[in-house]
C-alpha cells in the first residue's frame, strides 16, 4: 500500500494575543482558466476530496439522465445540514423515482444543524438516513438508476455502472486518471485526484457549454447554495454572497472553487482544520482580486473569556 504523505508546509498561523502559539499544514493549488498552474504549495499527489468530489458525481448523474427542478440537481451535489427544506427536497427526489426512504443506503445519521438536530430530538425522533448530509447525493443516485434500469440494491458498489460513470466522469472533468479508490463517510465510493485536477474540474464546470450536465449542476449549485450546505455554512455563504462563484466543501478541510471566469483553486488542511481552510479560502480568493468583506465572517476568531483575543491567519507561499 502506498501513502500519500503531504508537504510539512504551513499555511495557517494561529495567533493568540499577538503570539503565534501553532501552526496548520496543508496544500493549495491554484489554477488559470486554462488548467496552467498559477500558484501551488505543499503536497501536489492525489488526495480524497471527500464531498468536493460531488459536482463530478452529480454531473455523471445528469449525463445519465438524471434530471428534475433545478433544485434536485442542487441537492444531489450537496452536504446538507438535515434542515426541514433538505429532507423534503430528497424525498421528492426519491418519489419522483418511485422510491422511498427505505431505499438509501446512507448511513443514518443526525442533522447536521444543530438546530434541526434538536428539533428531531424534541419530536421524539433519531438518526435517519434520510437527515444524514449525503441523503440528497444517495436519492439522486437512485434516481438516476431507475432511470437507466441499473440496479437499486447495490449502487454503491464500486463497479456498479453508475460508479463507473461517475469514475470516467471525475477523470475526463479533472483531466488525470482516479488514483485511488476509497469508501466515503457515507458509504459510496471517493476517488482520489490531485488538487489540480480538482481545480481544474471546478474551472471546467463554470466554463462548460450552457446545458451541458456540468454546466448543469454548476448553476444549479449557484442558484440553490442553502440546499448545498445550509444555514450557517461556509459554502454556502460562499455562494451567495459572491455572485458566480462555485465552491464545494469536503471532509477532512478540503475545499474547491472557482471564480466564474474559470480561475479556481483547491486547498486541503493535513489535521483536518476547517478553520484553518476557511482561513486560507479566504486568503486565496483575496489574491485573486477578490472582495472579501461578505465573506470574512466565515473566519471566526480565536477567543478567551469569551472576546475575541487572535486568529487563524493564512501563510501563502
Amino acid at each position: 500500500m502506498t501513502l500519500s504523505v503531504a508537504s510539512p508546509v504551513v499555511v495557517a498561523d494561529v495567533i493568540r494575543s499577538g503570539f503565534v502559539e501553532g501552526h496548520h499544514h496543508g496544500s493549495y493549488v491554484v489554477v488559470n482558466p486554462d488548467g496552467s498552474i498559477a500558484a501551488s504549495a505543499g503536497y501536489l499527489g492525489p488526495i480524497f476530496p471527500r464531498s468536493s468530489n460531488k459536482l463530478m458525481q452529480a454531473t455523471a448523474m445528469v449525463a445519465n439522465g438524471f434530471d428534475g427542478p433545478v433544485a434536485h440537481l442542487a441537492l444531489a451535489a450537496a452536504s446538507h445540514d438535515g434542515e426541514p427544506v433538505h429532507v423534503a427536497t430528497a424525498r421528492e427526489i426519491l418519489a419522483a423515482a418511485g422510491l422511498d426512504d427505505s431505499y438509501l443506503q446512507t448511513p443514518p445519521d443526525w442533522p447536521y444543524n444543530d438546530a434541526a438536530k434538536l428539533d428531531v430530538a424534541r419530536a421524539g425522533g433519531g438518526p435517519e438516513p434520510i437527515t444524514m448530509n449525503c441523503s440528497g447525493k444517495h436519492s439522486a443516485m437512485l434516481s438516476t438508476c431507475v432511470t437507466r434500469g441499473w440496479s437499486t440494491q447495490n449502487y454503491r458498489d464500486v463497479d456498479h455502472p453508475l460508479q463507473q460513470s461517475i469514475a470516467d466522469t471525475m477523470e475526463r472533468m479533472c483531466g488525470e486518471t482516479v488514483a485511488a479508490v476509497g469508501i466515503d463517510g457515507c458509504g459510496a465510493p471517493v476517488m482520489a485526484v490531485s488538487l489540480a485536477g480538482l481545480a481544474r474540474a471546478f474551472s471546467a464546470a463554470v466554463l462548460a457549454a450552457p446545458g451541458s450536465p456540468e454546466r448543469r449542476v454548476a448553476d444549479a449549485m449557484r442558484a440553490h447554495p442553502e440546499l448545498v450546505g445550509g444555514t450557517g455554512r461556509e459554502v454556502t455563504a460562499l455562494m451567495a454572497e459572491l455572485p458566480g462563484v462555485l465552491a464545494k466543501d469536503g471532509a477532512e478541510a478540503v475545499m474547491a472553487l472557482s471564480l466564474p471566469d474559470g480561475r479556481a483553486f483547491a486547498l486541503k488542511i493535513d489535521d483536518g482544520s476547517e478553520r484553518a481552510a476557511n482561513a486560507l479560502t479566504l486568503a486565496l480568493l483575496e489574491s485573486l482580486g477578490v472582495n472579501i468583506e461578505p465573506v470574512r465572517s466565515i473566519s471566526k476568531p480565536i477567543r478567551g473569556w469569551g472576546q475575541p483575543v487572535g486568529e487563524v491567519r493564512a501563510v501563502l507561499a
